[in-house]
């Protein structure tokens, strides 16, 4: 599966953008200013028609089955969980979300699976953002048909940019595709030659 964005933009909100993304890779993109990672995200995961410019998976405009394939992770004020909430209300939320039971057993069974009940009554804006991101992810590829992941700001949750960008790596290299939309900082401190 590859999901191709092609010359698209939203008018001052997201400047021209061409990119690709696929299965087995994960690719990362830089996108500066409060509303462009998001923005971007909504693009590249089919919630959102650019003004200009083709978004298209597998060479086929089908907005649809990049809806259903691609799920959105923690994007700015539209899919991140409340600073509040614990880890173990939100995976049972995204156990809903997947169609599964969702009591608080059910929950904390889910994040003793993905190594994270230590967590589990961990506020979401006190937990770790290598952890955040790998869990978040996790959860978001329960939902049935989800075949990759569009993961917006990772680096506004702080901590170190190599320990997200490696459990993301580690989600693409199970024949995933995943994009993480990225500021410019994190990307420099991930590619040191992209800031020469």
């Amino acid at each position: 599966m590859r999901i191709s964005l092609t010359g698209v933009d939203k008018g001052s909100a997201l400047p021209p953008t061409t990119l690709s993304y696929g299965t087995g890779e994960l690719v990362l993109a830089e996108a500066e200013t409060a509303e462009r990672p998001t923005v971007l995200g909504l693009i590249a995961s089919g919630r959102m028609r650019p003004a200009h410019g083709e978004v298209r998976i597998d060479g086929a405009d089908d907005t649809r089955r990049i809806r259903r394939e691609i799920a959105l992770v923690d994007a700015p004020a539209v899919s991140e969980p409340p600073p509040g909430v614990t880890l173990a209300g939100v995976a049972a939320e995204e156990l809903m979300f997947a169609g599964r039971w969702a009591s608080a057993k059910a929950a904390l069974a889910i994040l003793e699976e993905l190594g994270a009940a230590a967590d589990a009554g961990t506020r979401m804006a006190d937990l770790a953002p290598a952890t955040r991101v790998r869990v978040l992810a996790e959860l978001a590829l329960l939902r049935p048909g989800v075949r990759g992941l569009v993961v917006v700001s990772p680096d506004r949750h702080g901590g170190e940019p190599a320990h997200w960008q490696a459990a993301l790596a580690e989600l693409a290299e199970r024949e995933l595709a995943v994009l993480a939309v990225i500021g410019r900082p994190a990307m420099a401190a991930l590619n040191p030659w992209s800031a020469a």
